[in-house]
């Protein structure tokens, strides 16, 4: 093998590779990354068997090859040559030969035999979505997900496809996150369960721009990401999702309208007053024109109160100050609305259309 190529767009397609090297493999191969050069095309590859990435650059090929090198020994010495141009080749004996400007580095690399190349998928049932739009859904619901491994459905994120509407909805065991939205013609009906590294993932390497599409395939088993030169491929989450229709109920004894930046600041002040190790909640009291916040830890006490409107009964009702901030962030409208039963039920934080719903459960507090 022997190649040029441009030392940024070279760290560009490693930054996008190394998202699928594990850093807790017990196997040596799926540190490594495989540079291939084949039909005049620069690949990068990374699997790490649950996540696999494929991502091409341009480049000078002088002669084809492919080859295994460990992902974040390749990454550094690419990062700090000090040239803009990269020469890389590699002997017969598998050394890697990485030079730019007057720095030389000679490692070792391995043959590609025993790496777990990305199966080839039947590309049939898809769907387009912006990447702009995938970017924002992503951000929109994923910290709702679980870390916890031994509830594996809730550390993936359900994606169901009914017609034209995309729905992604994520749970944690105390709150629901879900977004709706259009797409621009219907599809085949799909129901499947990403598993939430991989959206993290994703969204890293996504633009976001508004006129760049990404096509998402989806296998039984597997959900294919194509969009510009990268291909992004997640096996999926088995089992059945959770039912939550039950829980979305439409009924409330108190509704409020708020304007989203003040509550949220107001929350994120309470939170000065909690230790980590502490759950305290933040308990609000909602009356007739007003929404009050309250927070008692072993630091001190805070006290405000922030203007709201508001129809039905007064409630006082206490939630883990994170939950709401988290929901709060990632909604972009300036006034939000609010839904509660009492003190003990779900509250709901969503649009009139329903393009975005959290749900969140209240906590018992002492006053």
């Amino acid at each position: 093998m022997n190649i040029i190529c441009d030392k940024s767009k070279l760290l560009e397609g490693i930054n996008t590779a190394l998202k699928a090297i594990s850093g807790k493999s017990t196997m040596a191969i799926l540190e490594c990354m495989v540079l291939e050069v084949r039909d005049q095309v620069i690949k990068l590859i990374a699997n790490d068997l649950e996540i696999g990435i494929e991502t091409t650059l341009e480049g000078e090929i002088n002669q084809e090859g492919s080859v295994a090198v460990n992902a974040k020994v390749f990454y550094e010495i690419i990062r700090k040559l000090p040239s803009d141009e990269v020469k890389i080749s590699v002997d017969e004996n598998y050394t890697m030969n990485i030079s730019g400007g007057k720095a030389k580095f000679n490692i070792s690399a391995k043959p590609t035999d025993e790496f777990p190349f990305l199966p080839n998928i039947v590309k049939s049932n898809y769907i387009q979505i912006s990447q702009f739009t995938l970017k924002e859904i992503i951000r929109q619901t994923v910290f709702s997900i679980s870390d916890n491994e031994n509830t594996k459905v809730m550390t993936g994120e359900l994606f169901e496809i009914k017609g034209n509407q995309l729905k992604v909805v994520s749970l944690d065991g105390h709150r629901i996150s879900i977004r709706k939205v259009e797409l621009k013609e219907n599809y085949e009906d799909v129901s499947v369960i990403i598993p939430g590294k991989t959206l993290i993932e994703i969204s890293k390497i996504l633009n976001g721009g508004i006129d760049d599409n990404v096509n998402i395939f989806f296998t039984e088993k597997h959900a294919l990401f194509e969009f510009q030169n990268t291909i992004v491929l997640s096996r999926l989450i088995e089992g059945e999702y959770y039912k939550i229709e039950k829980m979305l109920s439409s009924d409330y004894e108190t509704k409020l309208t708020v304007s989203k930046k003040e509550m949220l600041d107001c929350i994120d002040r309470t939170t000065l007053l909690i230790r980590e190790s502490e759950k305290k909640p933040v308990i609000i009291d909602i009356k007739d024109s007003s929404m009050g916040f309250a927070i008692h830890s072993a630091i001190g006490s805070m006290d405000e109160e922030i203007s709201a409107t508001k129809e039905g009964k007064d409630i006082l009702i206490g939630f883990n100050p994170r939950f709401l901030m988290d929901a709060l962030r990632v909604i972009d409208d300036e006034e939000i609305n609010i839904y509660m039963i009492n003190p003990k039920a779900p509250c709901f934080i969503k649009d009139e259309e329903e393009n975005y719903i959290y749900l969140i459960l209240p906590v018992n507090f002492n006053v």
